[in-house]
């Protein structure tokens, strides 16, 4: 993994999260809008930050890739995504550079991401 995967996938997770936004429907929609709302809506910030400095540091980042969005089944699903995108954030964080101002941005990456599990699982 490296920071063209990582950035990847984070830049994915925004369009994924406001594509989840703008499908939710049924019980409990309005929740699951909102929450996504906040993840979008914040998430930018943090991946350019993690981007500049780790260009500041190692230089620019080039070969960026896409990934496949995902339909709005129900909040399960969305649940699953994040739990998934977590879950590589965490391995990736192990195994990218160590300096501690970069471990600290993705910290704030991890945050909002179970802070909108949080609220997809408990807000419903």
């Amino acid at each position: 993994i490296d920071m063209e995967e990582i950035l990847s996938v984070l830049f994915h997770s925004r369009t994924q999260a406001h594509t989840f936004h703008l499908g939710a429907k049924g019980v409990g929609s309005f929740a699951i809008h909102k929450a996504l709302d906040t993840y979008y809506n914040d998430i930018v910030d943090i991946i350019d930050g993690l981007a500049e400095s780790w260009q500041g540091k190692y230089g620019i980042i080039t070969g960026y890739g896409n990934v496949a969005l995902q339909e709005f089944q129900n909040c399960e699903g969305v649940i699953s995504y994040f739990e998934t995108l977590c879950m590589f954030v965490e391995k990736s964080r192990q195994l990218i550079c160590q300096d501690s101002y970069i471990q600290n941005q993705i910290d704030g990456i991890q945050e909002l991401i179970y802070s909108t599990m949080y609220k997809l699982k408990f807000l419903n």
